[in-house]
């Protein structure tokens, strides 16, 4: 899954993108690559990120969603939390959605059941703004596995078909470097729900605090690491920045783990 931020204010590539022209260029490079899903945002959930209005939100993801569909032949997943934001992309275009709150805003979850496509959901401790002042947990894997245990059911109950559905542990997302280590180094714990996951550690500043604070540019090799890790136990889908690099690195962790 390559990352397409059509936002000025996320935390790696910020306005790089948010020219027509330019995001087009970028997902033609990732599909050369070897992307499977490009997931546009147009609005950044990084730590103390600000939220944006629903037509601010649909102003910057629409035109992009209708360019790619009109040129490529890709999955488009749109990453929006508004159920209006996911009506409007999946109309334009869009054939999956990746929420960060888990389908829990208003009218998400129904609308979500109604467009039945795939969805993605994420485990979240609090909100952009304020996760990471201080996030706080008994047991971080048990309780991220209970969360996405609920909001599995609920998907469930509303209609949403098993298969379409995917989870996502929300690495750095209301969490602390080492609740971000134990849930990668646990990952089995949550893939006993017997659900895909969905893995995104790209250029995160858990990486940082590994590697003498490395800025956002010098974070591919610790990301891979992640990435591998991810992989080898099970993870099924990558989100990333850095689509060739990551590539293959599932292909080297898929080969191996998959030998007979």
């Amino acid at each position: 899954m390559g990352i397409l931020n059509v936002t000025p204010d996320s935390f790696s590539d910020g306005g790089q993108y948010v020219e027509l022209d330019l995001a087009l260029k970028h997902c033609e490079q990732m599909i050369a690559e070897g992307v499977d899903i490009i997931d546009v945002g147009g609005e950044s959930t990084r730590p103390n990120a600000q939220s944006v209005s629903i037509q601010q939100e649909l102003d910057r993801v629409i035109p992009i969603i209708q360019a790619i569909k009109q040129r490529f032949d890709i999955t488009i997943s749109i990453d929006t939390s508004k159920a209006e934001v996911m009506q409007a992309a999946v109309a334009t275009g869009a054939n999956f959605i990746n929420d960060v709150y888990a389908l829990r805003q208003e009218n998400a979850l129904e609308v979500a059941a109604k467009l039945n496509i795939p969805v993605c959901l994420m485990h979240m401790q609090g909100e952009p703004r304020t996760m990471q002042q201080s996030p706080s947990y008994q047991n971080v894997v048990l309780e991220v596995k209970q969360f996405l245990q609920q909001r599995l059911q609920a998907c469930l109950q509303a209609g949403i078909a098993k298969d379409k559905i995917y989870l996502d542990p929300g690495f750095g997302f209301g969490k602390t470097l080492s609740h971000n280590l134990l849930l990668m180094q646990q990952l089995p714990v949550l893939l006993e729900l017997k659900q895909a996951l969905i893995i995104g550690v790209s250029r995160k500043s858990m990486i940082a605090k590994l590697l003498d604070n490395a800025p956002v540019e010098q974070r591919l090799y610790g990301g891979l690491a992640l990435a591998s890790l991810a992989i080898w136990q099970g993870a099924t889908i990558i989100r990333t920045h850095d689509v060739k690099a990551t590539v293959d690195i599932i292909k080297v962790c898929s080969a191996v783990k998959n030998i007979k």
